[in-house]
């Protein structure tokens, strides 16, 4: 089973063990993280829970009693109740569910505790594992942006997938 609590400040550790993973970020602009890095983030996702009107939200996640991944929920527009969801899962956890559990999660705190009307995540397309996951949780592939964002090994496109509050399972939500 996976849960999910708020990140912490000492969670940074944790965090590391997959942020300084090349294959564990190879398809994000960011990484492979340096402690300081990681440090860096954690600090600023953990004082956005501080924030009055919050617009991150951003989790760890346990499995068989280890941290082995995070996910976040970003409210992209209040006015127009748009949220992304992003997810990490440390390699040593890969294929075995957790990142569906953290992906369901975010839907249901983004729908149930947010009410959210949309939202939506990004993949690379040649992440395969990540693309199929967003197709568990029920999101709709969209299609594909151009040149998003500047990797590693240059320029990345970005597979669009969402799903709206209708779609998503009445018996999931809080």
């Amino acid at each position: 089973m996976v849960t999910l609590r708020k990140l912490a400040l000492n969670d940074w550790q944790a965090v590391h063990s997959w942020a300084s993973l090349e294959e564990a970020c190879r398809y994000q602009p960011w990484g492979p993280n340096t402690e300081d890095q990681t440090r860096a983030f954690v600090q600023a996702a953990v004082e956005a829970w501080s924030h009055a009107h919050q617009q991150r939200f951003v989790y760890i996640a346990r499995f068989e009693n280890e941290l082995v991944g995070m996910g976040e929920l970003h409210i992209r527009s209040r006015r127009h109740r748009q949220g992304e969801i992003a997810y990490i899962v440390h390699p040593r956890a890969w294929g075995r569910g957790v990142g569906t559990a953290i992906g369901q999660e975010l839907l249901s705190r983004g729908f149930g505790e947010l009410g959210l009307h949309r939202i939506y995540a990004t993949c690379d397309p040649r992440n395969l594992a990540s693309s199929r996951l967003l197709g568990k949780l029920g999101m709709t592939y969209e299609g594909r942006h151009r040149h998003t964002a500047l990797i590693r090994d240059g320029w990345r496109d970005s597979e669009m997938f969402s799903i709206l509050e209708a779609e998503w399972p009445a018996g999931t939500r809080r």
